[in-house]
């Protein structure tokens, strides 16, 4: 029996029982936290801004060819659009449960860039976004101005500039962003009546501002070919684009026929450098703020992320300028970190439990600690599976580890048992006695682990919602099985025909 090898081998069962447990340790190390899977299908948005226009003009110029475009496509679920009449769009694609959403990504994109020839030429020249989508967020921060003394304008920029970025390179939250748009921008205020007295459009306007507000590639002076006396060149260097309220102001309009200027932006109206889009706004009890949300993206250790973004916080702080404070107003990691804590404790209560009805009915310390040390073993190496299938730790996993310490027990105490039977009854020793028992269960401990898998191997394979919600929760207690299977066949026997002793006495009351 192929068992006996490692009855005769203790060090050898030792040492696969310690390779588990240190590889389940480190894979614990490394296994990413959340409260639950991620059960949401995988979602990719599309953004887009059209100035000026009415949302049912966005609807029909902008939404519907995209959505023309996107029909149809892979592991498609639905997708809906909202256009709104600040002029933008947002198109939100919902994919199957368990798709790729690097995939869905390009393939989203692909289909957009066969729609944008059927774009306005505004919507193109400020660009289509598409980028993957978290269902919910981790984290909401909030930057304002205890005092008053800062706008929004202000604090929109600044956290765009020194502290968005900032947050975005932290592992796990590179898809924060801030709720918006706060970058900052040259709002040109028209006068109706200036415009009429002179016969001037918005189109000229806008015409103007866009002729003449570029970066010109002007030459080189002295390059190749040139005269044999020129022995340097220079690279002409112009002005590029404008970045004052007063150079947008000089921007020439209308010119005479001997292209003198005779009309100038600030004839017809007014430039400031203010926000791109008022239509979102954020305050902070009372208080003018900027808020960021914070995404967990897919693998990341959510109490780790968490922690880190706090840390860096607080390290931007110190450079923030006087009047400029932030809060955490929501992070979802406290709630995870508490109900793991609470299952943690769950944990250690059935372990404590299964340790104390081990004992009472086995009436022996020596024998007790055979099975109970298969919990830890089965326990952590589970790790090791959940970590290559890419699984977290989280409500439902530890659910099934708890479930699944009362399971591992019993491959070695049938182990535990055969072996003592073997001892009273036929007067063996004990590494006799566990030979003889494993030649006649080890059969009985395969098929334990085979109905128990049974049980719980199924549910892997329902699919939606349900199948995702409970794979995790089955994966975790067969992975467990498995290994105190291994543990039984392996440690389990060793450690009987090497701590067991042939000493019996008569038992009582209620265990006659």
């Amino acid at each position: 029996m192929f068992t006996h090898h490692f009855v005769a081998r203790p060090i050898l069962s030792a040492v696969i029982s310690i390779l588990i447990l240190l590889a389940g340790a480190l894979a614990m190390l490394v296994t990413p936290i959340e409260q639950y899977p991620n059960m949401a299908p995988p979602q990719v948005s599309i953004s887009a801004s059209y100035p000026g226009a009415t949302a049912d003009v966005i609807a029909k110029t902008v939404a519907a060819p995209i959505e023309a475009q996107i029909n149809g496509i892979d592991n498609l679920l639905y997708f809906y659009s909202t256009s709104s009449s600040s002029g933008n769009v947002s198109i939100n694609v919902l994919f199957t449960p368990g798709s790729d959403p690097d995939t869905n990504q390009v393939n989203v994109q692909n289909r957009v860039s066969q729609a944008m020839s059927q774009l306005p030429q505004a919507v193109v020249q400020k660009g289509v976004t598409v980028q993957t989508q978290s269902s919910s967020f981790m984290m909401v921060v909030s930057l304002f101005s205890p005092d008053g003394r800062f706008d929004s304008t202000y604090i929109d920029n600044y956290t765009n500039l020194y502290v968005l970025d900032e947050l975005k390179r932290i592992p796990g939250a590179n898809r924060a962003a801030v709720f918006g748009m706060p970058d900052i921008a040259m709002r040109v205020w028209l006068r109706p009546d200036r415009l009429a007295q002179l016969g001037v459009t918005t189109q000229e306007v806008a015409n103007a501002i866009q002729s003449q507000n570029q970066t010109f590639g002007i030459g080189q002076i002295g390059s190749s070919p040139a005269l044999p006396s020129v022995q340097q060149n220079f690279v002409v260097t112009a002005q590029g684009m404008l970045s004052t309220p007063e150079e947008f102001e000089d921007i020439i309009i209308r010119t005479d026929q001997n292209g003198a200027a005779i009309l100038r932006l600030r004839d017809v109206g007014r430039v400031e450098l203010a926000k791109l889009d008022y239509s979102i706004g954020s305050r902070m009890n009372g208080r003018i703020a900027t808020t960021m949300a914070i995404y967990q993206q897919p693998g990341a250790n959510a109490i780790e992320t968490s922690r880190l973004v706090r840390e860096r916080l607080s390290e931007l702080k110190q450079q923030f300028p006087a009047g400029l404070d932030y809060t955490i107003v929501i992070d979802t990691s406290e709630f995870t970190q508490e109900s793991i804590s609470k299952v943690e404790h769950t944990f250690f209560e059935a372990v404590v439990l299964v340790v104390l009805v081990v004992f009472v009915f086995l009436q022996s310390l020596r024998a007790t600690i055979i099975p109970i040390l298969a919990v830890p073993i089965s326990i952590i190496g589970t790790f090791i599976g959940m970590h290559l299938l890419g699984y977290s730790i989280n409500m439902l996993t530890l659910f099934g580890m708890i479930l699944a310490i009362g399971l591992v027990v019993d491959d070695a105490i049938v182990v535990v048992e055969a072996v003592e039977e073997n001892m009273a009854r036929h007067g063996l020793s004990p590494f006799e006695a566990a030979k003889r028992a494993m030649s006649e269960i080890a059969g009985a401990l395969i098929s334990i682990v085979m109905v128990l898998l049974a049980v719980f191997i199924p549910t892997m394979f329902l699919g939606g919602v349900t199948g995702t919600l409970y794979q995790q929760f089955a994966v975790t207690v067969a992975l467990s099985i498995v290994i105190s299977g291994i543990v039984a066949l392996t440690l389990s026997p060793a450690l009987a025909a090497l701590v067991l002793k042939n000493q019996h006495q008569e038992k009582k009351g209620f265990f006659l």
